[in-house]
């Protein structure tokens, strides 16, 4: 059982940034895929951007540029900095890990981006 929590959320202007951080329960270099993801008001779910163990992130079109993703193996912590955020960033985002098939969720941290 993979353990995971968020913080970093909050309230920011447009065009602001914030930097979420999420810590695991487990070794973070021993998990082969993290990522954040996200889900706005009356929206699926969706990826916003993920990490593998040798460090190669993968983006949402939405995300590029303007997103990074990274991991602390020494914190067990990932991190997901935010720049230039758009109200339609607006969403509560999740910490995922993968591992083995199974896929591992935090409780959330909510972002609101005000215009």
């Amino acid at each position: 059982q993979v353990q995971l929590e968020e913080s970093g959320g909050g309230l920011v202007q447009a065009g602001g940034s914030l930097r979420l951080s999420c810590t695991t329960s487990q070794r973070v270099f021993r998990i082969p895929s993290m990522g954040w993801y996200r889900q706005a008001p009356g929206k699926q779910r969706e990826v916003v951007a993920t990490i593998t163990d040798s460090e190669t992130g993968r983006y949402a079109d939405f995300a590029k540029g303007r997103f990074i993703i990274s991991r602390d193996n020494v914190a067990n912590t990932v991190h997901l900095q935010m720049n230039s955020l758009k109200p339609e960033d607006t969403a509560v985002y999740y910490c995922n890990a993968l591992i083995g098939g199974e896929a591992y969720w935090g409780q959330g941290t909510r972002i609101t981006v005000s215009s």
